[in-house]
């Protein structure tokens, strides 16, 4: 099989709109809703979760036939809190304010549901390369939404992206208000809401029978 056979692009492209670990899945819901009041601790969250979600796939794929079934949980429970540890540390050292912003949520990845997911539904079960794409294709389908949630709270709530004013002073002058609800957690039940009501209007197999 190639390096990109027809399994391995579904196992990356799948998890980004019809099997979304966020809007199909209903899984990690807790970081969407803490972490998107901006768009840079957004990014670095899903950014931060991709590359432990690969790495811990590809980790456990490779150690999967030497570790003993009845302790998998604990091993898989020790690469991932190793891979956390080491990201947390790399954000502290390189990005500390938004590890500050992000506060426990880094550490929370370690029960991440998405996470433990696939390493108990595909890595344990497939070899190193196509976990790897797998891992990809699952951070970055969670990251997507956590960028598009983060992009109409910041923007409609504070007027700016990324800490840079998008919303000129003039619109202010005559009257502009920012949205202050943007910057409460029940905007983000509600874009995220909008976002799986697209998703089941555009794909109808995603439609309840």
């Amino acid at each position: 099989m190639g390096l990109f056979s027809k399994k391995n692009k579904e196992a990356l492209s799948t998890p980004l709109f019809k099997e979304n670990p966020v809007t199909v899945q209903v899984l990690g819901i807790c970081s969407a809703l803490a972490v998107t009041s901006k768009l840079e601790p957004a990014i670095v969250m899903g950014l931060s979760v991709t590359i432990i979600v690969a790495m811990a796939n590809v980790i456990i794929s490779l150690i999967r036939n030497t570790s003993p079934m009845r302790i998998r949980i604990i091993v898989q429970l020790v690469v991932v809190a190793a891979l956390v540890t080491l990201v947390s540390e790399v954000l502290k050292a390189f990005a500390y304010d938004v590890s500050v912003q992000l506060s426990v949520y880094i550490g929370l990845i370690i029960t991440n549901c998405i996470l433990m997911g696939r390493l108990e539904a595909f890595a344990m079960q497939n070899k190193p390369w196509p976990s790897f794409l797998d891992g990809i294709g699952n951070g970055v389908g969670y990251a997507l939404i956590l960028v598009i949630v983060a992009f109409f709270r910041e923007f409609f709530g504070t007027g700016a992206l990324l800490g840079i004013q998008i919303i000129p002073e003039s619109f202010y002058e005559a009257g502009y208000l920012n949205n202050g609800l943007m910057l409460m957690t029940p905007a983000a039940f509600i874009l995220i809401a909008c976002i799986i009501w697209y998703q089941r209007a555009k794909d109808k197999s995603l439609q309840e029978k």
